[in-house]
């Protein structure tokens, strides 16, 4: 999973490069249940993020997801803040 994990990054913090906005990636959760996978991407930008920021991102990523083939089998993919007080792990 490592693997699959460390691709996910550096895909996503390259699409997140490519958008204006000076947007970071502020962590990366990937949980497989049942062979399904829930991928959640936590990204930051100066001023805060918006859901239509969220929309745009999850639009890029979920392209490269299916055409570079990083996962196998179905998955869902949640693009958001971390929030004010929540601690992600890089």
């Amino acid at each position: 999973m490592e693997r699959i994990e460390e691709k996910i990054k550096e895909k996503t913090e390259a699409v997140l490069k490519s958008m204006k906005g000076n947007f970071s990636l502020e962590g990366l959760d990937i949980q497989t249940t049942n062979g399904t996978s829930l991928i959640k991407i936590y990204v930051q930008k100066p001023g805060g993020i918006t859901i239509d920021d969220c929309a745009h991102i999850s639009e890029k990523m979920s392209v490269h997801l299916e055409v570079d083939g990083f996962i196998s089998g179905s998955y869902r993919l949640e693009v958001s803040s971390p929030g004010i007080e929540k601690k992600v792990a890089k």
